[in-house]
């Protein structure tokens, strides 16, 4: 099967290439400068594994979402669950299935924090840019980056009236409209507005009830105002609101689970309940008594402030509020009978962050040196009605006044988790010699976690309190070593720490969790030709991982999260960006990754939950190998420009679970994207033809085991099919 599947890439490389995402027309590399390293630094001078998404390869047809970004960035596996994003770089990253669970990427926009996982799935429009740190970023960033970090870089106002308008059409009856306007308003003031409208068919329907499932209908605002007059500062404030009501995110339905037992729950064919595999449908359908309901709506407004305060001194402020108000409905029991499966979802979140860095050029050496502070309210609420419950535990009650009381039971986690995290960093860059610089960093994190609520699941007898607080801190270092022997190559050996705070979930029974850290180590070497025609990356980097943090579905069907205890990360990741003459450029990675747990025992739901050793297993969405490989071409058609890319992605097996085995897994597949776009004299004016998943691979993203009290069955997520379509674009 792989066989088949890599020679499907190759061929299908050469096969269909598509739009260069950067300018080919010179035979240069363009120089990539990043900024979430809280400075401006050249790409090929980031002493890491790092990656810049350009605003040409953003949007319709290329990445338009998170879930996108796992062919652009090295070592990167994304799937969703439960409304938001899972994002795992380099085997690390979000295995929470709990309201109050957090990843190991740090998200943030223009710099402000973004804390919640569900938040995160917005926000990708009218973007400069889209930076990734992978490895862990503890001196930087802190709290929840022992993976990496991703920093979405939106468009500034700019001093001349002008914008773009964007106009897609697709098949799933997709329509997008994007765009911006700059209106300059004053000499030194002035405003970018930008929107995008999205409506899409799903990619499935609801077979009981005719409706559609995974469809989209999202829309999203941004008004920016800079201020620049002419004086040592600067001022940016970004307002952005979002919106999304529609059937996304539904459960679908995979089949059994080795700790199956008998095949669907007793009460399942005792009321003619039916799974879409019975009623003929196919990989994207459900057939569910429940509309998978997808409601939310978010706001951000941050505010950047930057001043000069001497010739060598630089202070940037970074001050923001966000708010997250969702509701979201699944059938965990994924039949068509009005069963005790139907999963209502609600979650609320409102924080306040502040930072302030300083950036010194000393005689000889630079000084990074900042202080943060974030508070969240979280409200989360998980209740499941306990319909028809008295078939599977007490039928022969069922139709009498105990069964109907029995019947009107709950599953319920409901509470509040209020949030205060500080932070203190400094990081001192010196060069020893003129071809040997040393960077030596110190962060200080505390964090406290206050949770107020109850837990009741009335068929286990239970309603207790869930009020619980906790506090934790953590001091992580950094110390790397540059070398270069010439302006164009750069040796690298670092040393981190990272620390993801410790964590109470809404409305829980389980103690608070232990903070999650990680001692890195990565060594790299990077480099361009002098003509820009050539550069190329390889790094290797082993992560020894403490308290890692996992949820899962316990005997009690009782969602759990606990400290797994050790792993151990270590691979290799090559990158490479080449023009080759004559309009051509390719640009490929190929990373190798070995992710296992040292230390875990959990109590195994396919053996009666009999307590088991996981040492020496694979940690979930860590794939041994993936590549990507990608082909541009730019010629002059007529008056215009003509710009073909095809790009070809493989990733590896993997698991969706700590337990290794095939009811959790992906196998693995290749995905082939192409596109073509024509860019008319004046360049005002573009029109694209653009196509994703060709091959039409289906694909899991995410698996996870339901509870005992749903025998254990298979529900879970997968990645678009195939789609394509046309975009027009006019620049003004």
């Amino acid at each position: 099967m792989h066989n088949t599947i890599r020679t499907g890439i190759y061929a299908g490389l050469l096969g269909a290439l598509a739009l260069s995402q950067t300018t080919l027309a010179q035979n240069t590399l363009e120089e990539v400068v990043v900024t979430a390293t809280k400075r401006s630094v050249s790409l090929d001078d980031f002493s890491g594994g790092a990656n810049v998404i350009g605003a040409d390869e953003l949007g319709p047809g290329g990445i338009e979402n998170v879930r996108d970004m796992l062919v652009a960035v090295p070592n990167m596996s994304i799937g969703d669950q439960f409304g938001f994003a899972r994002v795992f770089i380099r085997g690390i990253g979000m295995t929470s299935i709990d309201i109050g669970g957090e990843g190991a990427v740090s998200f943030l926009q223009d710099g402000a924090i973004i804390p919640r996982p569900a938040a995160q799935l917005a926000g990708m429009f009218d973007l400069a840019q889209v930076e990734v740190l992978r490895g862990p970023q503890g001196t930087l960033y802190g709290r929840g980056a022992t993976a990496g970090a991703i920093n979405l870089v939106t468009n500034k106002p700019g001093d001349e009236f002008g914008g773009y308008a964007n106009l897609t059409a697709g098949n799933y009856g997709l329509g997008l409209f994007e765009g911006a306007v700059d209106m300059p308003m004053a000499p030194d003031f002035s405003v970018r507005l930008a929107t995008k409208l999205e409506k899409r068919d799903g990619y499935g329907d609801n077979l009981f009830t005719g409706n559609d499932v995974d469809d989209r209908d999202a829309q999203a605002y941004r008004a920016t105002f800079a201020y620049n007059p002419d004086a040592a500062w600067d001022a940016t404030l970004s307002l952005q609101y979002y919106e999304e009501d529609d059937n996304n995110f539904a459960f679908h339905y995979f089949g059994p689970s080795l700790g199956t037992a008998g095949g669907l729950p007793p009460a399942v064919p005792v009321l003619g309940g039916r799974t879409v595999f019975d009623v003929g449908g196919d990989f994207y359908d459900i057939n569910s008594d429940q509309e998978a309901i997808n409601t939310r709506e978010g706001y951000g407004a941050t505010l950047l402030l930057n001043f000069e305060l001497s010739d060598s001194l630089n202070l940037r402020s970074v001050t923001s509020l966000q708010g997250l108000d969702r509701f979201l409905r699944d059938d965990l029991d994924s039949t068509d009978a009005d069963l005790f499966g139907r999963n209502d979802y609600t979650e609320e979140s409102d924080s306040f962050g502040q930072e302030f860095v300083f950036n010194y050029s000393g005689d000889g050496y630079d000084l990074l040196a900042g202080v943060m502070y974030l508070q969240e309210d979280l409200y989360g609420n998980v209740f499941v009605p306990l319909n028809n419950i008295c078939f599977l535990l007490a039928p022969d009650l069922c139709g009498t006044p105990i069964g109907d009381a029995i019947n009107s039971g709950r599953y319920e986690q409901n509470g509040d988790v209020d949030i205060t995290a500080y932070g203190a960093f400094a990081e001192l860059n010196y060069p020893i010699t003129d071809t040997l610089t040393v960077i030596a960093g110190l962060r200080y994190n505390y964090e406290e976690r206050d949770g107020t609520g109850f837990f009741r699941f009335d068929a286990a007898g239970i309603d207790i309190s869930t009020d619980k607080s906790a506090d934790w801190d953590d001091i992580t270092p950094r110390l790397t070593l540059e070398y270069r022997s010439d302006d164009n190559s750069l040796l690298y050996a670092t040393y981190t720490q990272a620390f993801k705070s410790g964590v109470i979930n809404t409305g829980s029974l389980s103690d608070p969790l232990d903070p999650e850290t990680v001692d890195a180590f990565e060594a790299g070497y990077k480099w361009s030709a002098p003509d820009g025609s050539l550069s190329y990356a390889l790094s290797a980097f082993y992560y020894d991982y403490q308290d890692l943090q996992i949820s899962f579905v316990d005997e009690t069907s009782t969602v759990t999260t606990i400290n797994a205890a050790k792993a151990e990360n270590y691979g290799i990741e090559l990158e490479m960006d080449a023009q080759l003459g004559g309009g051509f450029s390719v640009d490929l990675y190929a990373t190798y990754l070995s992710a296992e747990y040292k230390e875990f025992l959990n109590g195994d739901y396919a053996n009666a939950f009999e307590v088991t050793d996981l040492s020496g297993n694979t940690l979930p969405n860590a794939p041994e190998y993936t590549v990507k490989a990608g082909v541009n071409y730019e010629v002059p058609v007529g008056d215009g420009l003509l710009h073909l890319r095809g790009e070809a992605y493989y990733q590896d097996d993997i698991y969706f679970t700590e337990w290794n085995r095939s009811d959790a897994f992906q196998e693995g597949y290749g995905l082939l994207n192409a596109r073509a776009d024509y860019a008319f004299p004046g360049d005002s004016w573009i029109v694209s033809l653009w196509a994703r998943n060709l091959s039409d691979e289906e694909v899991i993203s995410n698996n996870i085991i339901t509870a005992p009290l749903y025998n254990s069955l298979r529900v879970g997520s997968m990645l678009p099919p195939r789609t394509y379509g046309a975009s027009v674009s006019y620049q003004f």
